[in-house]
């Protein structure tokens, strides 16, 4: 997970339109996994992140509400349960990745919950 400060300095760095990054964006997340809470952050700062006339948008979501723990003991999970991953707080998408995100997370019949891990390597 990319630091506050190692996200500022690839901000900064994609600010100033990096050649390597206008073809293939090397820094760009695969997939991210996103919860109910940090999906409807994200589509709400959808247009200030698209506005963006960068070829690349470094995200942060860790000021986004999180639900916490519905219990106070953790649900034991049953056998064929997979683990959860951890969600991302902060990520970098190209624009064209930002976009299909968006559209991803608003398809209908999606299932956010706990998370669920979106692949973005087609949105390239």
């Amino acid at each position: 997970m990319l630091t506050r400060q190692a996200l500022l300095g690839v901000a900064i760095w994609l600010a100033a339109g990096s050649p390597a990054l206008t073809a293939e964006c090397g820094l760009c997340a695969k997939a991210v996994v996103v919860t109910p809470e940090l999906a409807t952050c994200f589509l709400e700062k959808y247009p200030q992140l698209s506005a963006r006339a960068n070829s690349a948008v470094a995200i942060d979501l860790a000021d986004c509400p999180q639900e916490e723990e519905r219990a106070v003991v953790p649900a034991l999970r049953g056998p064929q349960a997979a683990p959860t991953e951890a969600p991302s707080l902060r990520f970098i998408l190209s624009l064209p990745q930002l976009a299909c995100l968006k559209r991803k997370l608003e398809e209908p019949g999606l299932v956010l919950d706990p998370s669920a891990r979106i692949d973005l390597e087609a949105c390239q």
